[in-house]
């Protein structure tokens, strides 16, 4: 039978439309027939179809009420203004058949009861968005600034900040448990939408608890129910955040849960608490692995960037977030050792080089050392043999990967590559190196990639289509 109510009363957002459609059609027509009033009859019947569509809404919006775990203050003005309206519907019924027995309603002009009827149907209706969609439902995608001044509280919604150097300074509730509660929680949990009574947004509000007693018992996380119903399967209906919204991470439900076996503590720093990094590292930053020093570096002139680009060389930002570039060659396999000059203007800014299949020759390092923010070089398919590659060393503090692929590297230049300090790879396929060479250098730090790799054969290769 509890079934049975959950699924009636989740059809009320479906029925809900039906007596407004039906009295705003009435409406409608009542303004078209002001003069005429030949409509009478046909609009009166509306308004029957309307009560009783309301009636039908009201039973289900009750038995909603009844299972979704709302406060009754959250739904009140919208039960009883809906009841209203219904009874309304069928008081327009009588007014628009003019029954005698009922003399002093027809008494009463009938446009009092048509704007009467406009104003019932839409604070009634506002007051289900509200229920559904939050009081600050028109005004969400307002800037804060402007929402504020409309007197709307501001839950900001932020990620956890903690880094690796002062992590236990860090407030637990405020710099921790707060932002988990706002993503996650305080949507259907704030003073505008107080949904199972239960207030998430105040230390008050969390300690008084909801309709079902209270949401944290502490030094006790498995006896909480904000920990509890976290961790309950999706598909149960007592799983919280409900599906559809977004759901916190197993290390926020993991933090949440750390809270409360520390006595979930109101105030003092994650180092009072006494809780362990493991809990806190994965909101730590991540150490991004970008293709140009982490450094700022002034914009390259438009103009010398366009005056190289006539000669065939491609240019382009690396990311709207920088002003590094990466340039090319492809288009210009004539390019050759002089022709690097046409470079000079950019020196600061090229991070990522490619000038594979090209006319250059080991002459070039000494070229390259001009460039102080080299981060990728490919020299795949061109006629260098690695001398003076050394060079580069000292001069590209950034250098990550040089590709000598095709090239005719020799095997005394490889081990130079092990002074470099920022080097992570090298690209050595179809060089002059015997293949069973070295497969990292620097203790490791840099992987010498010879290609030629082999992939193990399977049933399905020896298959004829």
């Amino acid at each position: 039978m509890e079934v049975v109510k959950q699924l009636l009363g989740r059809l009320h957002p479906l029925i809900v439309h039906l007596p407004i459609g039906f009295i705003l059609l009435g409406l409608l027509l009542q303004w078209h027939d002001r003069k005429n009033g030949q409509y009478s009859k046909v609009i009166s019947l509306i308004y029957l179809w309307a009560g009783i569509s309301a009636v039908l809404a009201c039973i289900t919006g009750y038995l909603q009420y009844l299972g979704e775990g709302y406060g009754f203050d959250t739904v009140k003005w919208h039960l009883w203004w809906g009841i209203a309206t219904a009874l309304f519907c069928f008081v327009m019924y009588v007014r628009l058949r003019e029954w005698k027995t009922i003399y002093f309603i027809s008494k009463i002009p009938i446009i009092v009861f048509s704007i009467l009827f406009f104003g019932l149907i839409s604070f009634t209706g506002h007051q289900g968005g509200n229920i559904t969609h939050g009081t600050d439902y028109l005004v969400e995608p307002l800037p804060n600034s402007v929402k504020s001044a409309l007197g709307y509280k501001i839950f900001e919604e932020k990620e956890i900040a903690l880094n690796a150097a002062n992590w236990e300074e860090a407030l637990l509730y405020e710099d921790v448990i707060v932002p988990i509660l706002n993503n996650k929680c305080v949507s259907c949990h704030n003073p505008k939408k107080v949904k199972g009574e239960l207030l998430l947004d105040t230390e008050e509000g969390i300690l008084a608890g909801g309709e079902n007693g209270a949401v944290v018992v502490a030094n006790k996380a498995s006896d909480s129910e904000i920990f509890v119903r976290m961790n309950l399967p999706k598909d149960n209906d007592d799983h919280m955040p409900p599906e559809g919204k977004t759901q916190p991470s197993k290390e926020e439900i993991a933090l949440i849960g750390a809270w409360v076996d520390a006595g979930h503590p109101f105030e003092g720093t994650i180092a009072e608490s006494g809780l362990k990094q493991e809990l806190f590292q994965p909101f730590f930053p991540t150490k991004i692995d970008n293709d140009y020093p982490n450094i700022e570096v002034a914009a390259a002139s438009k103009d010398s960037i366009e005056a190289i680009k006539d000669k065939g060389i491609h240019i382009d930002k690396i990311s709207e977030a920088t002003n590094f570039l990466k340039v090319s060659c492809l288009n210009k396999p004539s390019f050759s050792d002089s022709d690097f000059d046409l470079l000079n203007p950019l020196i600061n800014q090229i991070a990522i080089l490619d000038v594979a299949g090209t006319k250059i020759t080991d002459a070039i390092f000494d070229k390259l050392t001009k460039l102080p923010n080299l981060t990728l070089l490919n020299l795949d398919h061109t006629n260098i043999s690695g001398e003076g590659i050394e060079k580069l060393a000292s001069s590209s503090k950034y250098l990550k990967s040089i590709n000598l692929t095709g090239t005719h590297f020799k095997e005394p230049h490889l081990q130079k590559l092990a002074d470099f300090n920022t080097l992570k790879k090298v690209y050595v396929f179809q060089t002059e190196l015997d293949v069973k060479g070295p497969k990292t250098l620097n203790d490791g730090q840099i992987t010498v990639d010879y290609g030629n790799y082999e992939l193990p054969t399977i049933a399905s290769d020896s298959i004829f289509y």
